[in-house]
């Protein structure tokens, strides 16, 4: 981690039909960060990651990706979502999914560094053995790790996975960990989930999104540092020892179950 600062939300508002969700919001990420944003369904973390991502326009304020505006630096970001939709009837295997984080407009045909590249990612998602099976037969955790995978081929310097345990089993989740733990060396991470239970070892900050104190319904997002645990039982993922981070730490909203219905 260092002090380069890759992503910089500055003051920056967002409202649904004339309905505030954001008002005069700023955190950043610096560059070799592993951080978590968190809050419960319906409070805002999909608003968030699409202003990121370029995918809405903020209505007040700046956003600053690699020191360009989302549209430009999402250039060097990859994105896992949550669903992705295909057909199961469409005949691709796990290596053809892959290959497509190598497309670029107007590419014909893939170069030996291409070849490499989804090699690399292959192995480093623990998928290598799966690269010649029909995507459509694998299981949901086999499939987001393949996504991943596809993200991880386009080599980004930001990778953003939305809920990435979604559908996992214990085994694709401890897999999953396994492969954020080696990215951690060269990437920064950004994971978006409504778990706060999610905070792993690798966490070094938690972005909260909850109610603006005092404003109810207007969303703040408030930054967290985590540090080493002493005496904390095995975690979850990997049986690695957890960061401290305790509920009593954030606002009720990040924690409590008062979100419903689907994000936004």
């Amino acid at each position: 981690m260092n002090d380069t600062v890759i992503l910089d939300f500055n003051r920056v508002s967002f409202s649904y039909d004339s309905v505030p969700v954001l008002d005069s919001v700023s955190f950043h990420l610096h560059r070799g960060e592993f951080t978590v944003l968190v809050g419960t369904n319906g409070a805002g973390k999909t608003t968030v990651l699409k202003l990121i991502l370029g995918l809405l326009e903020p209505s007040a304020g700046e956003i600053r990706l690699f020191g360009h505006n989302p549209a430009t630096g999402r250039a060097k970001t990859g994105y896992v979502p949550q669903f992705a939709d295909y057909d199961p009837t469409f005949p691709v295997t796990v290596r053809g999914v892959v290959r497509m984080g190598r497309l670029t407009p107007g590419k014909r045909r893939f170069s030996a560094e291409d070849c490499r590249a989804i090699d690399r990612a292959l192995e480093h998602s623990g998928i290598s053995d799966l690269a010649d099976r029909p995507y459509s037969a694998l299981s949901g955790g086999q499939r987001r790790r393949v996504l991943v995978a596809r993200a991880l081929a386009a080599e980004p310097e930001l990778l953003i996975l939305d809920e990435p345990t979604a559908n996992m089993d214990s085994e694709s989740e401890a897999r999953l960990f396994e492969t954020l733990g080696y990215l951690k060396k060269s990437t920064t991470i950004m994971i978006v989930t409504h778990d706060t239970g999610f905070v792993s070892s690798l966490t070094d900050v938690v972005l909260c999104v909850g109610d603006r104190k005092g404003r109810a319904g207007t969303r703040d997002i408030v930054r967290h540092r985590t540090e080493p645990a002493t005496n904390a039982p095995p975690e979850r993922f990997g049986g690695r020892a957890a960061r401290v981070l305790h509920n009593s730490d954030l606002p009720d909203s990040c924690c409590g179950g008062n979100g419903t219905g689907g994000d936004r």
